[in-house]
């Protein structure tokens, strides 16, 4: 099947999803999708010339390739199991979610045993980098597999990257998730105690941006440290608090002992612990929970 006669199905049309599903859309491919807890991107999409799909098998029975953009392992895996009586032999399945590799592997079994391909395209960068368009992506996939989905991707990617076989593309997110958090935690703690030895966050930042230590993730952070704006970088805490303990299962996995993620893990569960859990606490937001611990007002 040629890319153009693709038919894309997308579950998942959250804060990722809705820019990236727009994209497919805008770009020429046919385009379902379905509604879960949110109808509005839906149908947003469907305004745009998506269709509405009653259900995830009907979805399936509609598509050729079929993105996911989930919250974890756990859903994915639901999902999976919802689609399996609509999949066709030949359709390819590809989770774009931040998922636990040895997961990524069981589902590729599973749907191998019915003639249906798996692969995992991971993304990085914010709900605004995917509404654009220029995501970064991480690929695991057969060689073949990647050449089909590879211009579907490159609707909603600026950046993409074959890393490897299926899994592969999961275990090198939650690599570069492991140092993006571990950014956030760095920068929570480092304000923490400027704070707390009497250096106001304004001259911190002066000092920082612009030199050797400023970077593109450190500026979305300091996008509500220092400017208060809460929706600098969407991305919530307790997505980021669920990737470090897949960080921490591979490493455990590979045998490898992991001081420096495990600290990362514990910032995010004590802000879990202590009120971060909800929809709208996203990752920049670890700074006043650290702070906070530490009896910085």
């Amino acid at each position: 099947m040629t890319a153009a006669k693709e038919k894309i199905g997308f579950v998942g049309t959250g804060l990722m999803g809705h820019g990236m599903a727009k994209n497919i859309v805008e770009k020429g491919y046919p385009l379902t999708v379905t509604a879960h807890r949110n109808r509005a991107p839906v149908e947003d999409l469907v305004a745009r010339g998506a269709t509405e799909a009653a259900s995830l098998a009907d979805l399936a029975r509609g598509s050729s390739i079929v993105f996911l953009c989930l919250t974890g392992s756990p859903e994915v895996a639901a999902a999976v199991a919802a689609l399996k009586p609509g999949l066709a032999r030949g359709t390819v399945v590809v989770d774009c979610s931040t998922s636990d590799p040895t997961v990524t592997l069981r589902l590729a079994a599973e749907l191998a045993e019915i003639g249906v391909d798996f692969a995992d395209a991971p993304l990085s960068r914010t709900p605004k980098e995917a509404w654009e368009g220029t995501l970064d992506c991480m690929v695991g996939a057969t060689p073949e597999i990647f050449a089909r989905i590879q211009p579907v991707i490159a609707t909603w990617a600026a950046k993409i990257v074959h890393i490897g076989g299926i899994g592969d593309g999961h275990k090198m997110k939650l690599l570069n998730n492991f140092l993006s958090l571990g950014y956030a935690a760095l920068y929570s703690e480092a304000l923490a105690l400027s704070r707390k030895v009497g250096i106001p966050v304004a001259e911190f930042d002066k000092v920082i941006r612009g030199g050797r230590m400023d970077c593109g993730f450190y500026q979305t952070f300091m996008g509500y440290a220092l400017e208060g704006n809460r929706e600098a970088h969407r991305f919530t805490i307790g997505n980021a608090y669920k990737d470090m303990r897949y960080v921490e299962a591979m490493a455990n996995a590979a045998t490898m002992a992991t001081p420096m993620a495990s600290a990362v893990k514990n910032s995010f569960a004590l802000a879990m612990a202590t009120g971060g859990s909800g929809p709208a606490d996203f990752v920049p937001h670890l700074s006043d929970f650290v702070a906070r611990a530490n009896g910085v007002g």
